[in-house]
């Protein structure tokens, strides 16, 4: 399934999102844990053009494109903006509008891990990340977005604990 066509008639307003698509130190559901530093290098070499939005890591459904995308003490933020004129754009942003859409996870390759002392499974030293998807289930549960400005529910929630869902292999 593609992205489909530009929407006809007006341009609906974009959707600008900010989050964290990542948390230093904490493990996700698989175990693994990102260690600061981790993006810095994919970062440097890729840049923010050729780092995706995509909708749940299917690479024939992007949603919009970043506009910046850092780590800082926290994790690795990123802010970007939604193709509103897009059918997978319009539907992705009306998700988010309504509070229905929350979470982001990363698609990435590791570069170095370390085994990490149990319960946990590695500590991702060096990541080169590919993309930055709008998901249900993050495999980080702390890793949300928000959509500024949005007088929707999804304005700056706090995270959540979210039971499960689906696991990814090599993404987060």
């Amino acid at each position: 399934m593609t992205a489909g066509p530009a929407l006809a008639g007006p341009a609906p307003p974009p959707l600008v999102i900010q989050g964290y698509a990542a948390l230093f130190e904490r493990p996700d559901l698989s175990g693994d844990i990102i260690e600061p530093g981790a993006f810095n290098a994919s970062l440097m070499r890729r840049g923010v053009g050729a780092i995706r939005m995509l909708w749940h890591h299917d690479p024939a459904r992007p949603v919009g494109r970043w506009t910046l995308i850092r780590e800082d003490r926290r994790g690795l933020y990123a802010e970007g903006v939604i193709a509103c004129r897009a059918r997978a754009g319009e539907e992705a942003a009306a998700l988010v509008a309504a509070g229905a859409l929350d979470g982001l996870s990363i698609g990435f390759r590791t570069r170095l891990a370390r085994r990490a002392n149990p319960p946990h499974r590695r500590r991702l030293v060096t990541i080169d990340l590919w993309e930055i998807s709008l998901v249900s289930f993050p495999m980080q549960e702390g890793a949300r977005l928000s959509a500024p400005g949005n007088d929707g529910p999804s304005s700056m929630l706090p995270p959540r604990r979210m039971g499960g869902g689906p696991i990814h292999p090599g993404s987060h």
